[in-house]
């Protein structure tokens, strides 16, 4: 696959038409990484995920402190992806976090991901950040390959497994070590 000249890619801030439309998607997307990550069930996890970003997203792209850009190459007429960040001060100073970061399908595998890594570091380092933050599902495992190979790092890791019932037969009885 042909790689893009990546070096026209620009962040454009998202329009309340635009936000609307990212927002049946993301709902739809974030509902179906957290239930395939077994976090909430299919049943619960759109109703979840509306909460949750309404909760972090109250006035939309207008909410103070969260910086929602659609992802423009100035050579192409359509939008190739989504950036959502917002600084975050901690007792260990101040860091950009990147909520979503989405490159639409047909613009994937074209350097695109990398560039718009490499943007929002330097958006980061405008807002005062000296490190840039985010989550990423474990069943993500492209988006775990390109982050490293960026230079990205785990900082903390939640694992988890699913346990089959077990029969009476099977089950055993109860110690306590001393």
């Amino acid at each position: 696959m042909t790689h893009q000249d990546t070096g026209s890619i620009v962040l454009v801030e998202m329009g309340e038409p635009s936000y609307r439309k990212y927002r049946e998607t993301l709902i739809r997307d974030y509902a179906a990484d957290k239930a395939r990550a077994g976090v909430w069930s299919r049943e619960e996890a759109e109703g979840k995920s509306a909460s949750d970003i309404d909760g972090l997203l109250p006035r939309g792209p207008a909410t103070p402190n969260h910086y929602l850009y659609s992802v423009r190459d100035q050579s192409l007429p359509a939008e190739i992806g989504v950036l959502w960040i917002s600084p975050q001060d901690a007792g260990v100073g101040r860091s950009v976090w990147i909520y979503d970061i989405i490159v639409h399908e047909n613009f994937r595998r074209q350097g695109y991901a990398t560039r718009i890594l490499n943007l929002t570091e330097d958006r980061a380092r405008e807002l005062g950040a000296d490190k840039v933050e985010f989550q990423v599902f474990g069943h993500n495992q492209a988006a775990r390959a390109l982050y490293e190979k960026a230079g990205y790092r785990p900082t903390s890791i939640i694992m988890s497994k699913p346990l089959t019932p077990t029969t009476p037969e099977h089950q055993h009885s109860a110690r306590t070590i001393s």
